[in-house]
């Protein structure tokens, strides 16, 4: 295959079920195969064009499957710095100001998890005067409720430069923490 080199292939086409909700993010190389062995079609295509010796096909942006398959097992998205960042738009969870802090909700000095629906994003001074209090004893109390965002909306929101027509299918991050 041709038209566009490596660079074409090597970039990433969104995969969805049947129902249109989204399964993962696949290369455009694995999303030909599956439109080869019609397995999937088409939803949304780029402006380029993959060239073979019997077959011209615009490179897929989005493309479901034609049937229904078994849901995958649903992992956790990994609790990281730059995830937990995203999803609380780098806003401090207590004063809304600029967020540079990790915060556990219950400190883990007094038992709390590190885990998604324990910590927020938090600004310096606001983690600091809060310490290791406990929410019920703190005066400092959170803007929205944390959680857990989908796998596929970290990865997404983590990727540089996600195509547009990707957000009617994967819940960003920042509508997730609403």
């Amino acid at each position: 295959m041709s038209g566009g080199g490596s660079s074409v292939l090597s970039e990433r086409t969104l995969l969805l079920d049947v129902g249109f909700r989204p399964l993962s993010i696949v290369s455009v190389r694995r999303a030909l195969l599956l439109l080869i062995a019609e397995k999937v079609e088409t939803v949304h295509e780029r402006d380029q064009i993959i060239h073979s010796e019997r077959l011209d096909v615009f490179v897929p942006s989005i493309v479901r499957l034609r049937y229904q398959v078994a849901a995958p097992y649903r992992r956790r998205a990994p609790l990281h710095r730059k995830a937990l960042f995203a999803r609380d738009a780098y806003q401090c969870q207590y004063c809304g100001g600029r967020a540079e802090c990790i915060d556990h909700v219950y400190p883990r000095s007094k038992g709390g998890e590190h885990e998604w629906e324990n910590v927020v994003a938090c600004c310096r001074s606001c983690n600091v005067a809060k310490g290791d209090t406990l929410p019920e004893h703190s005066r400092y109390k959170l803007r929205k409720v944390p959680h857990a965002p989908e796998p596929i909306a970290v990865a997404a929101a983590l990727r540089q430069g996600v195509p547009a027509e990707w957000e009617t299918y994967i819940p960003t991050l920042l509508s997730l923490s609403a």
